[in-house]
């Protein structure tokens, strides 16, 4: 069973949208990741690109995010 709220058709109709959700985040994921690659090598170096490059990473495993909240039919709001 899900670990979400949503159960029935509410449920599944919440799912649908986190399937959506999915590819238009891996657009996203896949763009920022061109940056987050550049920046990697100055992540040593530079405080403020160390704080950066884990906010990129976050925003580049929304795709994951979005699979897990699928398969437990959680509520998009």
């Amino acid at each position: 069973m899900g670990e979400g709220k949503g159960a029935g058709a509410a449920g599944f109709f919440c799912a649908i949208v986190w399937f959506v959700l999915i590819f238009v985040t891996w657009f996203i994921s896949f763009f920022l990741s061109w940056f987050y690659i550049i920046l990697l090598p100055f992540a040593g170096c530079i405080r403020p690109v160390e704080s950066l490059e884990a906010h990129l990473l976050s925003a580049i495993q929304w795709p994951m995010t979005c699979a897990k909240n699928m398969v437990a039919m959680k509520p998009v709001c």
